[in-house]
């Protein structure tokens, strides 16, 4: 059994906050701590998964599509024009998708965004020959937006975007495709690693200070082109904290006055201290992707049926404090998408064991799987006390499960690769968040289009006819039929179980008093351009 320390509740002297630097300029400064254990590159293609997005990504730079944080709280967060103003499909072509660029935006470092930079930041992912192309980084933009095969400028407001097949989701990963500067890359001698020293994008606020491992400070956008989401803020400043504990005993402190997950534990003291908690549904999953190749015990659908059958999710809500709710599926009940499902997994040891002893498994030949769980991560909720949990679970119904424990990053790279590659470490099973922000979510983890390390269907699970849905629900602009074939191939995704499905996370954080006029959105990232402080 891995150590239980980190489900110790936190105080004030749980453990040693680092000394942060204190800025008394001004009143407007809001300091965040957050998850990662590092900074998240602040080139325009962060890693450190959504995390990295959401405080590295969408404050200092736009999408080509932006993300509606501020409308219609109680859904999941719709899409809204950012860098192109419109897009539609070429009436002769739905594979090409003409784009309209948005005219009168200027980067931080004071140069034209226009359709040129366009092309020039979509050579950056895919055009390995261009003198721009970032090889380190562009699989992180590549793994999840791989349909496009080709790109082109039209004239000085509309470029043109080809994929390889008919993919009417797009729109929404053009989300992940944020926009930084060519004159600062060509100002800074060509260097995506000195541009992450002097970065320049479009975004509401500008970065204006990097201390690697350490904190990013950054300030206010007076000139960003949406004159309505000007920060409040004067300047924000992040640090990376991965222990729980360490982001708690920061924000009693004050050295910090927002953090992302406290520990479950330390949630109660908080709250009577005057701290604030904001717990709010938005599209997440945190499930086991199952390696499903030949080889792998979990390529028995027995199997994986036993392992969902296996864990009782609500205590394990109970344990983390409400923070989560169960999950029986990548979607949530009731959401449009999640279908009819035969299967509804349940705690269920019996029925566990039995499908386990018709696979072949009992107390003279128990199932044996390793599992990669990290010790911290965006999205990751508390993994090693919940996996801990998990573990006895198992071994109740006779699963052994034992964890190759890694950071965050080299856990993101493992679902980028493989099952057999060395990157996944011979690991049967990846616990890794993941979400479903956008309808395209079903074809990245399940269509054999999507089998890595092209895509995020790590296990390599699929199905003809899960494959067919998904291929229609992509080719039509229906909005209905899109539902009807989603929620249809996620009644059989459900049912054959290429997941060990186990919680949706409910996105806490804590908050000092002194932070206003936060709202969050049922999304990933959040709205910091209303944010004040007291």
């Amino acid at each position: 059994m891995l150590s239980r320390r980190l489900f110790i509740a936190a105080s004030a002297g749980a453990a040693a906050a680092p000394t942060l630097p204190v800025d008394a300029a001004t009143p407007q400064v809001l300091r965040i701590a957050m998850t990662a254990a590092d900074i998240p590159t602040p080139t325009g293609i962060p890693n450190n998964g959504f995390e990295g997005y959401r405080f590295l990504g969408y404050t200092a730079y736009d999408g080509l599509v932006n993300w509606n944080l501020w409308d219609n709280r109680d859904k999941p967060a719709d899409i809204t024009p950012g860098l192109f103003t419109e897009w539609h499909t070429d009436p002769k072509d739905i594979k090409r998708w003409i784009c309209t660029v948005r005219q009168g935006v200027k980067f931080h470092d004071g140069s034209a965004f226009d359709a040129d930079a366009v092309i020039w930041n979509l050579g950056r992912i895919y055009d390995d020959k261009s003198p721009q192309y970032d090889a380190p980084a562009a699989p992180i933009v590549e793994g999840a937006v791989y349909m496009i095969s080709g790109f082109e400028k039209i004239d000085y407001k509309t470029v043109a975007i080809t994929t390889s097949y008919p993919f009417t989701f797009l729109p929404w990963l053009l989300t992940r495709i944020l926009m930084a500067s060519p004159t600062q890359w060509e100002k800074v001698g060509k260097s995506w690693a000195a541009f992450a020293k002097a970065p320049s994008g479009t975004g509401p606020f500008k970065i204006t200070k990097v201390v690697q491992g350490q904190y990013v400070e950054m300030v206010r956008n007076e000139h960003y082109w949406d004159t309505a989401r000007i920060p409040k803020l004067d300047k924000l400043v992040l640090y990376p904290m991965p222990e729980a504990t360490t982001r708690v005993a920061a924000l009693r402190s004050g050295q910090v006055d927002w953090i992302e997950v406290p520990a479950p534990d330390a949630i109660p003291s908080l709250k009577a201290a005057g701290f604030f908690i904001s717990l709010w549904p938005y599209p997440h999953t945190y499930p086991y992707v199952l390696d499903v190749t030949k080889g792998s015990p979990f390529a028995d659908l027995r199997v994986r049926r036993a392992l969902n059958y296996a864990i009782d999710r609500v205590n394990l809500c109970t344990l983390i404090n409400g923070t989560g709710i169960p999950a029986d599926g990548l979607y949530t009940k009731g959401t449009p998408y999640y279908g009819d499902p035969k299967q509804h997994y349940t705690y269920d040891p019996k029925k566990a064991k039995a499908l386990l002893k018709e696979a072949g498994y009992g107390p003279d030949k128990p199932l044996k799987a390793k599992i990669m769980i990290s010790t911290a991560g965006s999205g990751q909720m508390v993994p090693i006390p919940m996996n801990e949990y998990l573990q006895a679970n198992f071994k109740a119904v006779g699963i052994d499960v034992s964890f190759d424990v890694v950071e965050w990053g080299t856990m993101l790279v493992a679902i980028r690769s493989t099952p057999d590659a060395p990157q996944s470490h011979g690991d049967q099973g990846i616990n890794i968040s993941l979400s479903w922000v956008d309808p395209a979510a079903m074809f990245r983890y399940y269509d054999s289009k999507s089998y890595s390390p092209h895509g995020f269907n790590w296990g390599h699970w699929s199905m003809p006819k899960v494959d067919k849905l998904l291929d229609a629900a992509q080719s039509t602009i229906d909005k209905a039929e899109q539902t009807k074939l989603l929620a249809e191939a996620h009644s059989i995704v459900v049912d054959q179980a290429p997941w060990l499905f186990i919680v949706h996370d409910l996105n806490p954080r804590g908050l000092s008093p002194k932070v206003k006029g936060f709202e969050p959105a049922q999304s990933w990232f959040v709205n910091l351009n209303s944010v004040s402080m007291a």
